[in-house]
């Protein structure tokens, strides 16, 4: 691409991993408020002939005005097991266990609009949801396909947290939003220190995600008996 021509302009890196462009600033803002340019999505700037985010880019800054997730703390400093307990997976455990386990993850507070996992990455971090909503979505072309919305109680991010494979969906907040983050090192541990919590840990999630796998091959069927009855 030649910079001195498009000092001024702007190029997408779409997620076909082509560059879109040149594009002007009020083509761009048009984008961003149609949803086909997100806060992490790259941006070539002509002028700093550099790649950044489209939230580091000044001019389009206000478009993305909460988009920083805080920095994640320890969790056992500020929760108290109450409110662990409304995580599906830890409902079983006594007050002490869950101040115990607490020591073992980071509490992040997400604010709305925040992408947590982009789909791709790779990831070794499992997400507890304690407050918010959140949504799994595909971007294709453009366009967003939501696959869940998920509330306090759920979590996601499970398959990373053991194979640290690429992420399959992105995950953004639709609110302000609060999750328990369980690193891989951090379960590693977990899983050597205290087994007499891991293992009821993973009982729980396992049963979670056995539940989901269901609901999925149902959905399957239903699609099949659907598409043969139409095709007699």
């Amino acid at each position: 691409m030649s910079t001195q021509a498009d000092s001024t302009a702007f190029f997408i890196w779409g997620i076909d991993q082509s560059a879109y462009g040149p594009v002007e600033l009020p083509t761009l803002v048009s984008w961003i408020k149609d949803e086909r340019v997100f806060a992490d999505t790259w941006i070539f700037v002509g002028r700093e002939v550099t790649w950044r985010r489209a939230a580091e880019i000044p001019e389009l800054q206000m478009f993305f005005p909460r988009q920083a997730a805080s920095p994640a703390v320890n969790a056992s400093a500020r929760i108290k097991p109450g409110a662990l307990r409304r995580v599906k997976v830890l409902a079983g455990f006594s007050d002490a266990q869950l101040d115990h386990f607490a020591q073992f993850t980071e509490l992040q507070q997400v604010p709305q609009w925040t992408v947590v996992v982009k789909q791709g990455e790779q990831g070794d971090t499992m997400y507890l949801i304690l407050e918010g909503e959140l949504r799994v979505r595909l971007v294709v072309g453009g366009k967003e396909t939501i696959l869940a919305t998920l509330g306090p109680g759920e979590f996601f991010g499970d398959m990373a947290l053991f194979d640290h494979g690429p992420r399959s969906a992105d995950v953004v907040a639709n609110v302000d939003s609060a999750v328990l983050k369980i690193v891989a090192a951090d379960f590693a541990r977990l899983t050597e220190e205290a087994p007499d919590l891991a293992a009821p840990f993973l009982l729980a999630a396992s049963k979670t995600l056995a539940a989901r796998i269901r609901a999925d091959n149902k959905r399957l069927r239903d699609s099949a008996s659907f598409s043969s009855a139409a095709r007699m």
